[in-house]
């Protein structure tokens, strides 16, 4: 199975590290002309050039932010809605500040490019969006219920998506991705199991001792959840649509979302 994505424009928010940066490596290396985002203009430049794709700085969690891109890159074939953040905090401890972050990032981000490139794919019969949710949508973790609750509603705004263009030659979903080894992961895991241990053990240890319902005994790498999303971008899965597709490790214990 070959996935070429030649002549197909796609942007990756959120994509100067961790799970992004696979996405945007490996929709590039699969043809695409790939643009990726951040906030930090000088990183954004850095990870381009290693890249070898396009760049655009902005902050798409405001309003402004996601106008900012829309009005720097007007079309694209794929939109991959990645930004993302979590932070372990008590549920009753997560003032309104926090909620109110943790929705603008999450899913107003998401909503806001969905909304501005969704009508050109529909006039040109073909586009793929994809939503980059969680194991956290369907197995709220106890130590960050905020976080989890954003990537429920992504499910939900994904399919809604989809339903509004049936018909069009455009798809639509959401990724379930499972625990996944990123920079930001590392810290979450010494911070849980201490921070003596080699990583090897370490992620073990966090995999037993709190992410136990995971089949695959390990942490996902970037690469394995990049792989799913270059196959959802591209013609191969024409038939794919409104569907909350899973690359969790088995962590999920459901035979259906």
């Amino acid at each position: 199975m070959e996935i070429d994505l030649t002549g197909r424009r796609a942007f990756i928010s959120g994509s100067t590290q961790g799970i992004g940066r696979a996405i945007a490596a490996k929709l590039a290396a699969c043809g695409a002309a790939v643009t990726i985002n951040g906030r930090d203009e000088s990183k954004v430049q850095a990870v381009a050039d290693e890249l070898g794709v396009d760049g655009i700085a902005a902050d798409v969690s405001t309003a402004e932010g996601a106008q900012a891109v829309l009005a720097a890159l007007p079309d694209v074939d794929i939109l991959v809605n990645n930004l993302g953040i979590f932070a372990p905090t008590p549920v009753l401890e997560v003032d309104d500040a926090t909620w109110q972050r943790f929705w603008d990032v999450n899913v107003m981000s998401a909503i806001r490019l969905t909304r501005g490139y969704l009508p050109g794919m529909v006039e040109r019969g073909h586009g793929r969006v994809q939503f980059m949710a969680s194991d956290s949508a369907v197995v709220i973790p106890e130590e960050m219920v905020h976080y989890g609750v954003t990537k429920t509603a992504l499910l939900g705004v994904s399919r809604g998506f989809a339903k509004a263009v049936k018909g069009s030659g455009v798809t639509v979903n959401s990724v379930i991705a499972g625990p996944t080894h990123t920079e930001g992961v590392e810290d979450f895991v010494y911070s849980l199991v201490g921070d003596e241990l080699e990583w090897d053990e370490a992620q073990r240890r966090f995999v037993a001792e709190h992410r136990p319902n995971s089949l695959l005994g390990r942490l996902i790498e970037p690469d394995e959840i990049a792989n799913l999303v270059a196959y959802l971008s591209s013609d191969l899965a024409s038939a794919t649509t409104g569907g909350a597709v899973r690359v969790d490790g088995g962590y999920v214990d459901h035979i259906l979302p």
